[in-house]
């Protein structure tokens, strides 16, 4: 037995190839619908929640992974590692971190983290984690520079309909109705472990992605230019390109990483939103 695992929930949407290239395990949140819990990831996608939204007009729900679910995940990784250092969804946002916490307190070695973030802004983090890791830094070296890091990611996504919004009843469904006859799209963006609403942008679509990752990039020199991710929901090629045409105007980052936001993301915003996400120096 060797070595630290860095894991997180489902929710850090990082891709595939990103967590084998990183050796990234994950706990499922789950998604409930038709009377059945599915593993988000595992027995759910996100176009499975685009379907029943349009058959039924209802969101899902979401619910954290267990306590039971938890300890299960923990000691099966300790059993091959000295460490875990696992990361979680802001605990604004789920009780997954609570849970961890309580499942940790009987498995040693195993150190659950609120991200104060979702989706990419925790994936970023994780990415920096795994790296520590690969250097030689011990546990405590590694949760000392996330915690420092963890108020400088800078998540925010903009959203094309608001009507996934106001099923979830993040917004009133007449709030919803007038910003489509305006075109408004509406800037999400996590504060304090939070999402709040931001800036409006009004026009098509892509003009207003264009403007909104303009708006977060153009002119920073308080920017790392490691990484950034450009991740978002069931968006056309030609909303991509125009974004990574938008970021690479804006800046210089070495990596551009693209993912697409999984059932977490989808369920809060619908299809079409797209965030960049990245860390300030």
């Amino acid at each position: 037995m060797a070595g630290m695992r860095i894991s997180g929930d489902s929710t850090i949407d990082l891709s595939p190839e990103l967590r084998s290239a990183y050796q990234v395990e994950l706990t499922p949140l789950y998604i409930n619908m038709d009377g059945q819990s599915r593993r988000d990831g595992v027995e759910i996608q996100p176009e499975d929640i685009y379907a029943y939204v349009e058959r039924t007009g209802t969101l899902p729900k979401t619910s954290a992974p267990s306590v039971e679910d938890y300890l299960r995940f923990f000691r099966s990784q300790r059993e091959q590692f000295d460490a875990v250092i696992h990361f979680n969804i802001s605990a604004e946002f789920s009780s997954a971190h609570q849970n961890a916490r309580i499942a940790a307190q009987e498995v040693d070695g195993v150190y659950p983290l609120d991200s104060r973030n979702l989706s990419t802004g925790t994936g970023l983090l994780v990415l920096e984690a795994c790296e520590l890791a690969r250097q030689g830094c011990a546990p405590q070296e590694i949760l000392e520079e996330i915690h420092r890091l963890i108020p400088r990611v800078e998540a925010s996504f903009i959203i094309n309909r608001l009507d996934y919004l106001a099923k979830g009843g993040r917004c009133s469904s007449l709030l919803a109705l007038g910003a489509n006859v305006l075109q408004l799209r509406p800037m999400i963006l996590v504060k304090d472990g939070k999402m709040e609403v931001g800036k409006k942008f009004r026009g098509s679509y892509n003009d207003c992605m264009c403007r909104y990752i303009e708006s977060k990039l153009r002119d920073r020199t308080d920017l790392r230019r490691k990484r950034i991710f450009i991740t978002h929901t069931r968006c056309p090629e030609e909303t991509l390109e125009a974004a990574r045409r938008t970021v690479d105007d804006c800046q210089q980052f070495d990596q551009v990483l693209e993912t697409t936001a999984g059932c977490t993301i989808t369920n809060h915003c619908g299809e079409n939103t797209l965030g960049v996400l990245f860390i300030r120096e």
